[in-house]
């Protein structure tokens, strides 16, 4: 079995390094969702009160609930943490 020949590096550049941005840019909008909803979850957000609750299905979904809520805030800007993330990042990959 042979392997194909790798494309030279000046084929894949402008494409490539657009394609790493959006991934990038992508990754930092996870992660910055992962921690509002980590803030969320400390704020209290879904917590079922204690004489009105909805029994353990509503105890056991209320994660996918601040999670949706938190990616929806990521997408719409958030507070910025994905913005910073993404410049450093970016930053030190074209330092490399």
């Amino acid at each position: 079995m042979s392997l194909p020949s790798p494309l030279p590096s000046s084929a894949t550049g402008p494409l490539h390094a657009s394609a790493s941005g959006a991934s990038l840019r992508g990754a930092a909008t996870r992660l910055e969702a992962v921690f509002l909803a980590e803030m969320l979850e400390a704020a209290g957000v879904g917590r079922t009160p204690e004489s009105f609750g909805g029994g353990a299905g509503e105890t056991q979904f209320a994660s996918f609930l601040r999670e949706a809520q938190a990616q929806a805030m990521a997408e719409a800007g958030g507070i910025g943490l994905a913005e910073h993330l993404f410049r450093a990042l970016s930053q030190e990959t074209t330092d490399v």
